[in-house]
């Protein structure tokens, strides 16, 4: 019953997605009235809603006719996680992306923008979302009916049980991701709307702040998930999945650099073209079976309709925004030490680190059908190439702050300071400890602007009108954030040590002024899950600290096991510690130790960027409703889009 309900539901909203399409056209061509579109849309949204309503119930039900809850629910799994193997499988996963991608459409056919460019940017919205209502209705229906009926079912993957994070992580992450179709929208509507798409850069950008916050927050959750659960002891392996995250992430701060910029139009479309590109080429990744990866989905029929959507968006794209008009000639350039210039240098550094990690991405997938043999590209390759002109941008960042003053030797000046502590920060470093070349660099480069960026806050918060405006201190919060994970990325590259033994009850394991003895081993089992427990004593310092027990975790039912670290985090620094193997008498056990400095600087630095974002989102979006703002981009009025323009 349920799985009828649903696959139903799913027809209804690709009716609706579609019908929702010709109604934004026909709004966009005709200059009609947009109720109906809207009431398009929000049918649209609730179909989404209903799906996903449907599958929930069907997994709290334990309704194992249902396939999806046949092969990734279970009586034995808690509730939390009951609730969230819904994105647990690649076809649910859809079901949440097409509620999220719904929200979205919902909210921006709400907003009041000129008549034609919005019209056109919900054209464009609802037929990515006509797409998607496709693909998981004839392709990744998750309401397929199941054969024999199952008594039980084995539950989801259990890495995904591990951590609470795996609530967040998928939803934050598709926040961010289908954000992006929003600038994306207007980019290509843009062209179509003549006059009246002139400013879409000024109304893409709130949407642009606000996807990039949350795919920020997204990927820091996802290392920490990484780093938490995988029991590696790392936080990112270069990962094509990973990659794919980091993709649209870095094109979009290279938008909303450049779109501090006036007069480059082709920059602008160029990059928020390509950051919902590279968003549709990382579902294609992930959702293909293309790479192999923790993180990814198994193999599916969707990858070849994900990549022909892939390449007609590409397309569009060119051809809609190689339309765009000739921009007019400028009467002079900015100086070369100005913000406007840093803008565009740090957008095509960032652009560079893209292109760099898209070609290690992709090469193993292109080689293996030229040459026969799949080429390797390890984190090596990231570590020569990308890192270095990573710390490049820092340093450029660093230098912008000076730069608010119109007097050039003044603004030298106001380097000062910040170089000073950079480099001192490089001598004192250098003096106490050898980082590495790449590291040490990072670190002066974290000095360099951490030391600006306090200058000039503290130089706003001390004046008053526009220089406190939250959305500029917003800029500044996320890059303070960016700097402090550079400092926990050197520091827990540089520094981190790690040994591995097999030891015996009673026996030491020792990395630097951190031990463990072997105090014991526990077993534990059920029908669900068997645990094979380590009890590590643990000392710091030759300092008695709390006892560690890392586990072992076998499930049958998907026969699988998982490693469950144990990790006692600290101001300065982790202790990490995984159990290996352990012997069949319960005697010994293979125990990996690992101190990680300044991991928590990654964490706290990626939720004040993630903040930082917001802030600045919240505030772009406040300013437009400003009447000095009005004249550009006046509201809609029932005698240019029909009498349903303020409904």
């Amino acid at each position: 019953m349920l799985g009828d309900l649903g696959t139903a539901g799913l027809a209804v909203g690709l009716a609706c997605a579609t019908l929702t399409a010709l109604l934004w056209l026909r709004v966009a061509l005709f200059g009609t009235a947009v109720r109906t579109a809207r009431i398009g849309t929000a049918a649209s949204l609730a179909a989404a809603a209903l799906a996903c309503a449907l599958l929930e119930t069907a997994l709290l039900r334990h309704d194992f006719s249902v396939r999806f809850v046949a092969e990734n629910g279970g009586r034995h799994v808690p509730l939390y996680h009951t609730v969230t193997s819904l994105w647990s499988a690649l076809d649910g996963s859809l079901l949440l992306w097409l509620l999220v991608l719904g929200g979205y459409a919902a909210l921006l056919a709400r907003r009041a923008y000129p008549p034609r460019l919005h019209a056109y940017a919900m054209v464009v919205v609802s037929v990515v979302m006509l797409f998607f209502f496709a693909l998981s209705t004839f392709a990744a229906n998750p309401f397929r009916s199941m054969s024999p009926v199952p008594v039980d079912g084995p539950g989801p993957n259990p890495l995904l049980q591990q951590h609470p994070a795996m609530g967040v992580h998928p939803p934050l992450l598709y926040a961010g991701y289908l954000g992006l179709v929003v600038p994306f929208a207007f980019a290509l509507a843009a062209p179509l709307a003549g006059r009246e798409g002139a400013g879409w850069v000024r109304v893409a950008r709130p949407w642009a702040l606000v996807a990039w916050a949350a795919l920020t927050g997204g990927i820091g959750l996802g290392a920490w998930w990484s780093y938490a659960v995988l029991g590696w002891g790392g936080y990112w392996a270069w990962d094509p999945v990973e990659n794919a995250s980091l993709l649209p992430w870095l094109t979009a701060t290279a938008f909303l650099h450049t779109t501090l910029v006036r007069g480059r139009a082709a920059w602008h479309s160029a990059l928020a073209c390509a950051s919902f590109l590279l968003v549709l080429l990382g579902t294609f990744l992930t959702r293909s079976g293309a790479v192999a990866s923790v993180h990814a989905f198994t193999d599916s029929p969707l990858g070849p309709m994900l990549l022909g959507f892939v390449l007609l968006a590409v397309l569009a794209s060119t051809v809609l925004t190689g339309r765009r008009a000739p921009e007019p000639a400028r009467p002079g350039r900015p100086p070369a030490l100005s913000r406007p210039t840093l803008a565009l240098v740090n957008g095509v550094l960032l652009v560079t680190i893209a292109a760099v990690v898209l070609i290690g991405t992709i090469l193993p997938l292109l080689s293996a059908p030229v040459s026969g043999t799949r080429a390797s590209v390890g984190p090596a390759y990231y570590q020569r190439t990308a890192v270095p002109l990573a710390v490049v941008v820092l340093l450029v960042m660093g230098v912008a702050p000076a730069l608010r003053v119109r007097d050039r030797s003044a603004a030298l000046r106001r380097l000062a300071v910040p170089a000073g502590a950079g480099l001192g920060t490089v001598a004192l470093v250098g003096l106490l400890s050898r980082p590495g070349l790449a590291a040490l660099t990072a670190f002066g480069a974290a000095g360099f602007v951490l030391t600006g960026l306090t200058g000039e806050a503290a130089h706003r918060l001390r004046r008053s009108g526009p220089h406190r405006r939250p959305g500029r201190l917003g800029g500044l919060a996320a890059h303070a954030g960016l700097a402090l994970v550079a400092v926990g990325v050197a520091g827990s590259s540089a520094y981190a040590r790690d040994a591995e033994r097999t030891l015996r009850v009673g026996e030491t394991l020792r990395v630097g002024d951190v031990a463990v003895r072997l105090d014991g081993v526990e077993r534990t089992g059920g029908e669900e899950t068997m645990t094979v427990r380590a009890r590590l004593a643990v000392t710091a310092s030759g300092r008695a600290a709390p006892a560690l027990t890392p586990a072992l975790r076998y499930h049958p039912a998907r026969d699988t096991a998982v490693t469950v670290p144990a990790i006692r985090a600290g101001l300065l620094g982790d202790t990490y510690v995984t159990l290996i193997a352990v012997a069949a008498d319960s005697g010994s056990a293979t125990v990996r130790l690992a101190v990680n400095p300044l991991v928590g600087l990654l964490w706290a630095g990626g939720a004040l960027t993630a903040a930082g974002g917001l802030l600045a989102a919240a505030a772009t979006a406040r300013s437009r409703t400003r009447p000095a703002d009005r004249g550009e981009h006046p509201r809609p009025t029932p005698v240019a889009v029909g009498a349903g323009a303020e409904t």
